[in-house]
């Protein structure tokens, strides 16, 4: 670089459209606002989430709410458009069997699956200032399959234990991921594409699902008063695209939408292209929600949302992919059965055995044990102490003979293994 040039912003306008990137990554957007804000002498965190709650300490001399409003106390009306930013720009699965597998009990049973993903954040270079969403797993929690559905069973009991299990991995929960597939008949495994633009992308009841979902797994923040903002939860659908393949498309919803979800503001309609708009009652106030569209002669025009508006507000559009040289952090190259898969899958001691292929001496196979889904089912059964399962864990994506080893002496893994034998 000469003396005269200057760096590009990472939220630089022109290089973002070069580059066909819709939203600036959330770490350039904050960059951008830290920039504006950056003359105040006083520190204000300048991430705010939208409050759309009507103020019940107002200092107005009306009764306080319900009995009483003024324009100080009533939230402001709500103007949706596209949200600039992204919390998570990309998500990567880290080996393609983890699509496969999943979509495995569609192609088995012809009925939708549903799947919690675990991961880890990495900064993704190809935005920037960029974070990828990493998938190692797909958990599977218990679940009500149909062919054009699924029911899930909320809460679900092992979430905590799961949970734990992918801590001693060093990963977290990143998204969730389901399937929306029918087969088109023609015998060519071709299936039909039910979302294009002329349908919808998300649904309203997923958007709403979604929300709920980001809601519950909030992104720490220090540049936020709350300590908090936004999520980094995605939400990816395996379904038809327009040639008739599988594929993923991954989505978050926009910051605006988990607050009106929050506040039980808007709901899902009969009509998934389109999202409701809830009436204000006697003790629920809703804000005035518009939203802006170019009208046939290219004139931005401003609507009431109510009763309904179009799911695309709410979106926020998110790419993902595979690495080109995949390094998956378990490689055992059998796979476990999968949990809750009644009728095709079935996990028990027997199998473990079997599957672990132990020597009579209880050694370790080091790739045989690095499976999530095993070693989810090993927690669940209780055996193994904390101390024990996180040499467990940490064999499975360390894959060191060593760590073998020392599992291999514990007290709980040699109980473990007897208890395989006498099953």
């Amino acid at each position: 670089m000469c003396d005269y040039c200057m760096p590009l912003e990472p939220y630089d306008i022109n290089y973002l459209t070069e580059n066909k990137i819709k939203h600036m990554s959330f770490h350039a957007y904050l960059r951008k606002i830290n920039k504006q804000n950056k003359h105040s002498s006083k520190f204000i965190p300048p991430l705010e989430e939208p409050d759309l709650r009507v103020k019940t300490n107002c200092s107005g001399t009306h009764a306080p709410w319900p009995e009483g409003i003024c324009t100080k106390c009533q939230p402001s009306a709500v103007t949706l458009q596209l949200q600039q930013y992204r919390m998570v720009d990309h998500v990567e699965f880290s080996v393609p069997s983890l699509i496969d597998n999943f979509i495995h009990f569609w192609r088995s049973t012809g009925t939708q699956r549903f799947g919690y993903l675990y991961g880890r954040y990495e900064h993704y270079p190809d935005v920037p200032l960029g974070v990828k969403a990493v998938v190692e797993a797909i958990y599977e929690p218990p679940q009500e399959d149909e062919v054009d559905g699924l029911t899930l069973i909320l809460p679900w009991n092992e979430e905590k234990l799961v949970d734990e299990v992918a801590m001693n991995c060093g990963l977290q929960k990143v998204g969730m991921i389901y399937t929306d597939l029918t087969d088109d008949g023609s015998g060519l495994g071709k299936v039909i594409c039910k979302r294009h633009i002329d349908s919808y992308f998300l649904s309203s009841q997923e958007c709403c699902f979604s929300a709920a979902m980001q809601n519950k797994h909030p992104t720490a923040s220090k540049w936020s008063a709350s300590g908090k903002f936004n999520s980094r939860f995605v939400t990816c659908v395996v379904t038809g695209n327009s040639n008739g393949d599988i594929d993923v498309s991954a989505y978050q919803v926009s910051n605006i939408c988990t607050s009106m979800v929050a506040e039980d503001i808007i709901e899902a309609s009969v009509d998934p292209s389109v999202v409701r708009v809830k009436e204000s009652t006697s003790d629920k106030y809703v804000p005035e929600v518009f939203y802006k569209y170019k009208n046939k002669y290219g004139v931005n025009v401003q609507k009431s949302a109510k009763p309904c508006f179009p799911v695309e507000y709410l979106l926020v559009n998110v790419t993902h992919g595979f690495p080109s040289n995949p390094v998956p952090l378990f490689t055992s190259p059998i796979s476990f059965p999968i949990e809750n898969r009644p009728g095709i899958e079935s996990q028990d001691l027997k199998g473990l055995y079997r599957h672990l292929g132990l020597e009579a001496s209880g050694n370790v196979h080091v790739d045989y044990v690095s499976d999530f889904h095993l070693l989810t089912f090993v927690k669940g059964t209780g055996i193994l102490d904390q101390n024990d399962f996180a040499a467990l864990a940490r064999l499975a994506v360390s894959h060191e003979e060593k760590d073998a080893n020392q599992l291999a002496q514990s007290t709980g893994w040699q109980t473990l293994v007897t208890i395989m034998n006498l099953s």
